[in-house]
């Protein structure tokens, strides 16, 4: 089979730009190996512009001209939009089948007479929002049960035969090669740190605020000059090419002038980004991994690759990481607790623990790389062609009933967070209505407990609340 693939995001022949990129380039090389001739169209910028392959079956052309660096890669010239589309158009009629990565491609008739699988990536960018709502294709996959929830909850509203057509095909990682791995030549990328000198701390996230630097920043302050730990060191990725990007080089400024005003110059290393050859020595080479942002994952690979090479994650509970593991197999806060955060990474560091056995025979058994390039490759090479889905917009009337999105999280301690705001609310007429009703409440519920429809309204439009389908 003749298949065609779409990412806007950047690929190289060595090393990916995030967890997305993994992923894609495992599906491209699982149905690449099964015999499926594979081209993969990506974006060209400086350092990417000369076709390659990642295998005799799986060509990568970055020919795309979406604008350089993110974000806003529509941020171009129409010919540059009017160059993609030509392009796109041209390589599907010799393709048998779409598989669009990440949604972003937003010109849907281009495709809608061609088999298209459409993967979703993320909650966030604006690219993939608008793709999800463009929806029109055979397939939508999502790859956790907080973003299937997610789009049913949003995009689902309009359209009633979307959840047909979506389906949950959850991340999963090569445990042959995310298991413990002995440090060896991840030294000559790190060469100042040193694992019988140093207590190391992983924040392997690319410069982007929500990713937690700020509460990594945080957690280090407090282990050093609470906690004692004086040979802290924590590590961080340099991101790709930051040297041409403007917006790296500000978030690096900033992050040096942060580390200076708490006195955490030494304790915190900056390194190349790692290769992807190198990811299990880095992991392992670790003693906690950080992931405290407030950034909302439909993943977090970084997480999960951590506690297979046996390092333990800490967590914050935002998005689906609320969900992927129980609590009692993950090490999670509340956003913002800094405080609950450095005393678990002080105790982990204390005491030497690594994943425990419980934790690593979930992760095998739950996101097997197997069952899950299966499953794409089921769902790419079974595509068929679909009609446009029926838009509908429901009447939000006095029959509606209104209940906590998947987005917002009941805290015992803090309050309603809301992964969109990264806050919490405090209110003493919401709480008890979700209390009382967990299934949803009418306008009319809520007025017996003084709630007017004017409050109700502001709860749904500040998006505490959502319209239950009925």
């Amino acid at each position: 089979m003749r298949i065609l693939m779409f990412s806007i995001t950047p690929l190289f022949p060595d090393h990916d730009m995030g967890g997305g990129q993994k992923h894609l380039r495992s599906i491209a090389l699982h149905l690449a190996e099964q015999g499926h001739h594979i081209t993969l169209l990506s974006t060209r910028r400086d350092d990417s512009r000369i076709p390659f392959r990642w295998h005799p079956n799986a060509e990568v052309l970055p020919i795309l001209r979406f604008r350089q660096p993110f974000p806003g890669p529509y941020d171009t010239g129409a010919h540059n939009l009017a160059g993609v589309i030509q392009d796109v158009a041209e390589h599907l009629e010799r393709a048998d089948v779409f598989y669009m990565h990440d949604g972003e491609f937003l010109f849907p008739f281009v495709y809608q007479r061609k088999p298209t699988v459409i993967g979703l990536r993320d909650n966030v960018y604006p690219e993939t929002m608008q793709g999800m709502f463009h929806f029109s294709a055979d397939r939508l996959i999502v790859i956790s049960e907080y973003s299937r929830r997610f789009v049913l909850q949003t995009a689902g509203r309009f359209y009633a035969g979307l959840p047909n057509r979506l389906r949950v095909i959850r991340n999963s990682l090569d445990w042959q090669r995310f298991q413990p791995t002995p440090p060896r030549r991840i030294g000559a990328l790190i060469p100042n740190v040193n694992p019988d000198e140093h207590a190391i701390i992983l924040h392997p996230h690319r410069p982007e605020e929500s990713k937690g630097i700020w509460e990594s920043i945080e957690v280090a302050d407090r282990l050093v000059h609470r906690h004692g730990v004086a040979n802290l060191r924590l590590l961080t990725p340099r991101w790709l090419f930051a040297d041409r990007d403007s917006g790296a080089q500000d978030f690096y400024a900033r992050v040096t002038a942060r580390l200076e005003e708490r006195g955490l110059t030494d304790h915190v290393v900056f390194h190349p980004w790692i290769p992807v050859d190198l990811l299990p020595e880095y992991f392992s080479l670790g003693q906690v991994t950080l992931s405290l942002g407030h950034f909302v994952e439909t993943f977090g690979n970084a997480v999960y690759e951590s506690l297979g090479c046996g390092t333990p994650s800490i967590v914050a509970r935002v998005s689906t990481h609320r969900e992927l593991l129980p609590e009692e197999l993950i090490d999670k806060v509340d956003y913002g607790d800094h405080d609950s955060a450095a005393q678990i990474a002080a105790d982990i560091l204390r005491t030497g623990r690594r994943t425990s056995a419980e934790t690593m025979a979930t992760l095998h058994d739950q996101f097997s790389l197997e069952t899950q390039m299966s499953a794409y490759t089921q769902a790419i090479t079974g595509a068929k062609p679909a009609q446009p889905l029926s838009f509908r917009a429901v009447p939000i009337g006095e029959a509606t009933r209104f209940a906590l999105p998947v987005w917002c999280y009941r805290s015992p301690t803090r309050g309603v967070y809301h992964d969109f705001r990264a806050d919490y609310r405090r209110d003493s007429a919401l709480e008890p209505l979700l209390d009382a009703h967990p299934a949803g409440f009418t306008f009319g519920q809520a007025a017996q407990v003084g709630a007017d429809r004017a409050q109700v309204e502001e709860w749904y439009r500040e998006g505490y609340l959502y319209p239950v389908a009925v």
